[in-house]
């Protein structure tokens, strides 16, 4: 049965059988297409012209002469445009939802609140535009003031990955355009259609505001595009989501040539349950770390590190609580786990399966691909649960799927070690009301991860703290705090008020 797709219509979308594509200046029909099919029931959503080497030259000419107008627009002006395009999202919140949820297969309410984070970014960017803050110091020279102050860098290229095709963007866009760059936006292959519609939706803010054209930007295509972005020495700083093995491509790419670098890459996280722990947290906890967005997240829960004296227990209701999950059509509200991206993922998942009965796991809660209409598409696969050893090659790598594994541990020191012995270091969490074990876990020798929270799951994270974590995780921050600066540079400024020049070491000349 095919999906309702009024939604398209109101984003600006032609139907899937006319095809579509960006429609905006900047980008031609280069009559080669993406075409998006959606995990949901393999449907064709919709078409979109790749961009060509010629035209990805342009639309750079293009954002380079837009940002010699948009740095000298006032940052609170910026801030208006932003501010405009976050009512833009409240309007039409339910349609790109619903976009979000058929090209990517998350669930619908994951999919509102994937739009929701775009809006509260908007709300925090605006509020940022009045508070580039630089400082003042006290110079050791007589007449003479010292400060630094923040200029915007150029373009700022984003890539980013299928799991957040909208959120991740607008994280990185919004702050970037109140800090006076533009942005050159080159989404996953796998989501195009939900770019287009971010830009569709933000055309009309930017030419009522009579923004320079060539400020926001989007060129699509496979990771060839990706390669021109972090090869082209216009572009300063890229912002990158997505595998550790695509991050250091995009790591050693912009050394070459000295360039910055953002990067939010994979996630291995763990929750360790305590002795003292509320288990009803637990469960709720690591039921929607593990399984939501059908463990595509970043921040998924990917190991439930669970002391030994009460493993049985947490066994027992996770594997009552996995029965009761209901997968499918995540546009149904009703649904808690929709499909995975693709089949590529899914044989992934096979595979992680597979070896975890090669290394010497247990599966508590059998996996496996389901059949049959409603599941047509072959994307939708069963949540598992492997009770494994730390030490086992699989459990230190990143399997974008609903697979967790549970293992236990003795002390809390041995189960910290537990979490931290894996290349990755994004989100962690402990679930405990010991003070002394939450505050090891949050001390210089806990958590060695970017996120650390105490009764609270892995995934998902407020757009008010910086988002981003350690070892190959990438090192990047994105959204709040002072998230901002890497988007800029920092200058200080010297200022002599005074009728002399001292000079360094007391050096004198006789002029």
């Amino acid at each position: 049965m095919m999906m309702e797709l009024t939604f398209l219509k109101e984003l600006g979308l032609k139907d899937q059988n006319a095809g579509t594509s960006t429609g905006l200046s900047f980008s031609n029909d280069s009559n080669q297409y993406i075409d998006s099919f959606s995990p949901v029931d393999g449907s064709l959503l919709g078409r979109v012209s790749i961009t060509t080497e010629k035209e990805f030259n342009k639309v750079l000419d293009k954002a380079s002469a837009a940002f010699l107008d948009w740095r000298t627009i006032p940052a609170p002006k910026r801030g208006e445009v932003v501010r405009q395009y976050g009512n833009v999202l409240r309007k039409h919140k339910d349609a790109l939802g619903k976009l979000v949820s058929a090209e990517m297969g998350k669930s619908l309410q994951e999919g509102y609140g994937e739009v929701q984070e775009m809006i509260d970014i908007c709300d925090f960017a605006v509020g940022l535009s009045r508070q580039l803050y630089g400082l003042t110091m006290h110079s050791e020279r007589p007449g003479h003031r010292m400060y630094e102050q923040w200029h915007p860098m150029g373009i700022v290229g984003v890539i980013s990955a299928f799991n957040f095709p909208v959120a991740v963007w607008s994280w990185n866009a919004m702050i970037a355009l109140v800090c006076g760059d533009v942005v050159v936006w080159k989404p996953s292959e796998k989501t195009p259609l939900c770019a287009v519609a971010c830009h569709l939706l933000l055309e009309n803010v930017l030419r009522e505001n009579a923004v320079p054209e060539g400020v926001c930007n989007l060129v699509t295509g496979n990771y060839t595009i990706g390669e021109w972005l972090t090869s082209d020495e216009r572009v300063p700083l890229v912002s990158a989501t997505g595998s550790t093995r695509m991050g250091k491509i995009v790591a050693t790419k912009m050394a070459a040539r000295l360039g910055r670098t953002i990067l939010e890459l994979g996630g291995n996280n763990a929750i360790i349950v305590t002795p003292s722990a509320d288990l009803n947290l637990v469960l709720t906890g690591a039921l929607f770390g593990a399984v939501g967005t059908a463990g595509q997240r970043c921040t998924s829960t990917r190991r439930l590190i669970v002391h030994e004296s009460i493993f049985d227990a947490v066994k027992e209701k996770l594997t009552r609580a996995y029965a009761q999950l209901r997968i499918g059509n995540p546009l149904d509200s009703n649904i808690h786990v929709g499909p995975l991206i693709d089949k590529d993922a899914v044989a992934n998942y096979l595979e992680a399966i597979r070896q975890i009965s090669l290394q010497g796991g247990t599966l508590l809660v059998e996996g496996g691909v389901f059949s049959g209409d409603a599941y047509a598409s072959g994307c939708y696969v069963k949540p598992c649960i492997a009770v494994a050893h730390p030490a086992m090659e699989v459990v230190k790598k990143e399997t974008f799927a609903p697979i967790l594994y549970l293992m236990s541990y003795k002390t809390i020191e041995e189960a910290i070690a537990i979490q931290n012995k894996v290349p990755q270091g994004l989100s962690s969490a402990i679930m405990t009301n010991d003070l002394r074990e939450s505050e090891l876990f949050l001390s210089a020798n806990g958590s060695d991860c970017g996120i650390a929270n105490v009764n609270i799951g892995t995934s998902g994270a407020e757009i008010g703290g910086a988002f981003g974590g350690e070892k190959e995780t990438g090192g990047g921050r994105e959204s709040g705090s002072d998230a901002w600066k890497a988007y800029m540079r920092r200058q200080t400024n010297t200022i002599n008020y005074g009728k002399t020049l001292p000079l360094a070491q007391g050096i004198q000349f006789d002029l």
